[in-house]
């Protein structure tokens, strides 16, 4: 990772050294010098990034000039004569113009691109990028296969999922379904969850079921700490839900998941809901692929990514995605939901095997580039 960004402060002083070079090498077929990440380039017979939604503005979240830093390390790797590949991307939005015309000429510099949404071709094309190397296809994250075994068994029996006497929803929650960012606010005011909080009551309330309030993501140490899983920021907006909802004791029937769970173990959880509430795309991902109905909750500020309705685009279930700016139509979409739930889980079953097959798609069709 470092050879690609390392939050050095030079990034990009690097890699435009770095595209010089390999500009140099594609004119005259001789390297001058070799970097680190040149070094490992040129041993490489394909290069694959895998940016997801961050080939775009949003990579500039996690650092300055990180896209650009991105481009240029494609760039890089297209010069230097090898295959390069975007693989189960979400490009895009690109409100910085300086930055399209260079973003244009390195989309078209790949060898293939898939994306993980169809909505993503209608951007780039908004934005006069040449599509005609792209696809769209489907998240490998729906191939994702979940823990099994006694240690599991043991673990859902005393998170109180099994052995259950009523339907238990999962609801999950992140930074950007809030009306107001950044989505790493810290000590958000306790009105900013009351949506959300109105959400869980009215489920436990009116529709009488147990909600289960848990985190999707996970955090870690910065190396050269040794790498363990620990909370990450969703851990804590759970808790301030949980505070609140306490506080207003108008829900009887709600429990929070404390432990840190791997993913595989995360996904067996979700396995167990009898319906899912998720911000989180992947945790969405999660319960779709496993035929659990989900409601998903947009994000709330911008930027908005496309993401959220394009992958509930591709499962079928745009009608299940809800704006967390409005209370009436979160409780809409959960009714509907819930209350269709026999008949949501019966689509997913016909539907998840066609997105599967999409989603492996991403990987065959790698050996056609190699064959070129």
């Amino acid at each position: 990772m470092n050879l690609y960004y390392g939050w050095t402060g030079n990034d990009l002083e690097i890699a435009q050294e770095e595209l010089k070079l390999a500009e140099a090498y594609a004119e005259s077929g001789c390297l001058k010098k070799e970097t680190p990440y040149i070094q490992e380039v040129m041993q490489a017979d394909l290069v694959i990034d895998f940016s997801g939604d961050i080939w775009g503005d949003n990579a500039n979240f996690l650092g300055d000039d990180r896209f650009l830093v991105g481009l240029i390390k494609d760039r890089v790797a297209q010069l230097l004569g090898k295959k390069v590949v975007m693989l189960a991307g979400s490009p895009g939005p690109f409100s910085n113009k300086d930055n399209l015309p260079f973003a244009r000429e390195v989309f078209k510099c790949f060898d293939l691109i898939t994306n993980r949404e169809p909505i993503s071709i209608d951007l780039l094309k908004k934005d006069g990028f040449d599509t005609s190397k792209t696809l769209s296809l489907a998240c490998p994250a729906f191939l994702f296969d979940r823990a099994e075994g006694a240690d599991v068994d043991k673990l859902l029996s005393e998170e109180g999922l099994r052995n259950k006497d009523k339907p238990i929803v999962g609801f999950i929650l992140c930074g950007w379904n809030f009306e107001v960012g950044p989505f790493d606010k810290e000590n958000r005011d306790d009105e900013d969850f009351t949506k959300f909080a109105e959400t869980v009551e009215y489920l436990t309330e009116e529709l009488g079921v147990r909600v289960c309030l848990m985190s999707h993501s996970n955090g870690f140490d910065i190396p050269p700490a040794p790498f363990k899983l620990k909370h990450g920021r969703d851990y804590v907006i759970t808790k301030q839900l949980e505070k609140i909802l306490d506080e207003r004791s108008i829900s009887k029937d709600f429990f929070t998941l404390n432990g840190v769970y791997d993913t595989w173990t995360t996904k067996a959880i979700i396995n167990e809901f009898d319906m899912l509430v998720s911000g989180r795309v992947h945790a969405a991902v999660s319960g779709l692929s496993q035929s659990v109905p989900t409601v998903i909750i947009d994000y709330g500020h911008e930027p908005k990514a496309h993401k959220l309705v394009g992958f509930a685009k591709v499962a079928q279930v745009e009608e299940y995605v809800a704006d967390p700016c409005s209370l009436t139509d979160l409780k809409t979409k959960v009714f509907k939901c819930y209350s269709q739930r026999e008949q949501y889980k019966e689509s997913l079953n016909k539907r998840i095997p066609v997105v599967k097959k999409l989603a492996r798609q991403n990987f065959e069709v790698l050996k056609s580039v190699l064959d070129q």
